[in-house]
């Protein structure tokens, strides 16, 4: 997997952002790159063969995958981005807007790994790199769903990996902080929103936005995905930029008790 050219991958979520940052950076090494947006975009990253694929709908996968088999006849790599964010309180989201959300970061995920899988066996190789988040390993108030799918997702990849690694395939976890892209501008708002949560939830967003002032640039993602990609032995976790690295310390180092406190100052909330 460390002589890429010749060999073909796949980032969803590609028009923008970590996705963008990614299918460049593959394209760059020698991958040939197809990236694929939920509807067509002219947003089209450079050296990248741009499909529309909906990862919420299998039919829609399967015509994508299909579509990349009949230009390349195999796919190696495969690089799970496309997602959705949400920020509100726990109970101020309908269980069917909790759905929707796994139904992208989780579940798509899964259709198009099904997908490749496969392809990925019969070759007898590959790469499954899914974009996942400090928040599948740290706990974030007004992010309780989010972090949930990044929880699911880092439990499914982790199994995953020890599956198939017969068949010469690795599932590799891309954990970055926050990254400046329109992500977070993109996210959902709560559909319960509650008066309750108004003022709290006010002040994670004000957090939120003036960290995005200092937040990594995509490219410090791209830059993990691309080692999981290519290194001849891959990690099953890949931190991405300092701020992550840091964080996935601290979280296992630090007294629980000792985080809890430095997690709710930061976050402007009540000792």
């Amino acid at each position: 997997m460390n002589h890429p050219v010749g060999k073909t991958a796949i980032v969803t979520g590609a028009s923008m952002g970590i996705g963008r940052a990614t299918a460049e950076a593959l394209a760059a090494k020698g991958f040939t790159v197809f990236g694929t947006s939920r509807r067509p975009t002219n947003m089209t990253p450079r050296h990248v063969s741009m499909l529309a694929c909906d990862v919420t709908d299998e039919a829609s996968v399967n015509a994508m995958i299909a579509a990349v088999l009949s230009r390349t006849g195999r796919i190696d790599v495969l690089v799970n981005n496309a997602g959705l964010g949400l920020m509100g309180g726990a109970e101020e989201s309908s269980i069917a807007q909790v759905q929707a959300l796994f139904d992208v970061n989780v579940y798509g995920v899964m259709r198009l790994t099904n997908a490749v899988l496969p392809i990925m066996r019969q070759g007898g190789a590959g790469r499954i790199i899914n974009i996942s988040s400090v928040l599948g390993l740290i706990p974030a108030p007004y992010s309780a769903h989010y972090s949930a799918t990044k929880h699911a997702l880092e439990g499914y990849s982790e199994s995953l990996d020890h599956e198939v690694r017969a068949f010469n395939v690795r599932v590799s976890l891309i954990e970055p902080a926050l990254t400046r892209s329109v992500f977070e501008q993109n996210a959902l708002d709560p559909d319960s929103a509650l008066h309750e949560y108004d003022q709290s939830r006010a002040s994670a967003r004000e957090v939120m936005r003036e960290a995005m002032s200092t937040a990594d640039p995509p490219e410090w993602v791209a830059d993990a995905v691309l080692r999981a990609a290519t290194d001849r032995r891959p990690r099953r976790r890949y931190a991405a930029g300092k701020v992550a690295r840091q964080i996935s310390v601290l979280r296992r180092l630090v007294p629980a008790d000792t985080f809890d406190k430095s997690l709710r100052k930061q976050m402007k909330l009540p000792a």
